[in-house]
């Protein structure tokens, strides 16, 4: 029997609660324009998501520059979910972009409006649950005050309930309390994160904003999915829990803190339930300090 995303937990994301497990949808496309592998038939990534609702998801993590040649994650979304369930958060990210050719752009402040409305037609949706500002890698140390206060406005607007941050640092996240509120930071983290990151995790917990990692399972792997060689702990801990390395990194990265939330994605109906049953596992002590000592394979 397949364990309910409950098992893990809630979280409000502002004035919205929601399962510890959710779902990222940038696997659904699976597309080799996106580097991640051959497009898939239309209706399995349909059939996963309606899955995943059933399952106890109950929210997601998009964005429209989640496309193929052939594929588009906010269509599918869209096509599999509406009329949408009552309760169900959808995310999404802005500032980074594609154009039609699959080319990366980086939105200016005043672009930043019609990348939430793009969102907002190909969802179906009047107003996007949660916009996280996608930090570009080239503005680590920069300020982001311009196009977060853009996004502020559209808050105000009514086009955005609450705002995030997806690659942010601990200077970017207090410049952008200081303009409005932060519900989440989404931000790459996975066991044997380096130290900052994890001071970072901890900072977001005393705060009351969610920590939500990617790449938590795919780790040095990123977009290409997760590395052919795993490390010996992760695997002596799945062993003698008669769990998959997947699971545990995802038990893992819940054991974080109460305010970490996990959005595994994937295409794989199998692998969807076994990454919603990640939420009932509970690690001990001795795993966790086993895992302490994983360092990354990047």
């Amino acid at each position: 029997m397949t364990t309910q995303t409950p098992a893990a937990g809630t979280w409000k994301l502002g004035d919205l609660t929601v399962n510890r497990i959710g779902f990222g949808a940038m696997r659904l496309t699976g597309g080799a324009d996106f580097g991640l592998g051959a497009p898939s038939d239309r209706d399995r990534p349909i059939a996963v998501l309606r899955r995943a609702i059933d399952l106890g998801v109950d929210h997601i993590d998009t964005a429209a520059f989640y496309f193929s040649s052939t594929r588009s994650a906010n269509e599918l979304i869209n096509r599999a979910l509406s009329p949408y369930p009552e309760g169900l958060v959808i995310a999404t990210k802005v500032w980074a972009g594609r154009d039609p050719s699959g080319e990366w752009i980086w939105a200016t402040p005043g672009q930043l409006r019609g990348q939430v409305e793009e969102n907002l037609r190909q969802l179906g949706r009047d107003h996007m649950d949660v916009v996280n500002l996608r930090i570009p890698r080239s503005r680590a140390t920069g300020s982001i005050a311009e196009h977060f206060g853009a996004l502020a406005e559209l808050r105000d607007a009514g086009l955005v309930r609450h705002l995030g941050l997806s690659n942010a640092t601990p200077a970017q996240l207090a410049e952008a309390v200081a303009i409005a509120p932060v519900v989440c930071v989404q931000n790459a983290y996975t066991v044997g994160a380096p130290a900052a990151e994890q001071q970072f995790l901890r900072a977001c917990g005393e705060q009351g904003i969610a920590y939500v990692p990617f790449f938590a399972i795919a780790g040095a792997g990123r977009e290409r999915g997760a590395v052919a060689g795993e490390q010996e702990s992760v695997r002596a801990v799945a062993s003698a829990h008669g769990a998959t390395p997947a699971q545990v990194r995802l038990a893992w990265t819940l054991a974080q803190g109460p305010h970490v939330l996990a959005i595994p994605g994937t295409g794989n109906p199998d692998h969807l339930a076994e990454n919603v049953a990640a939420g009932a596992l509970r690690l001990s002590g001795e795993d966790l300090a086993r895992l302490a000592g994983v360092t990354r394979l990047d």
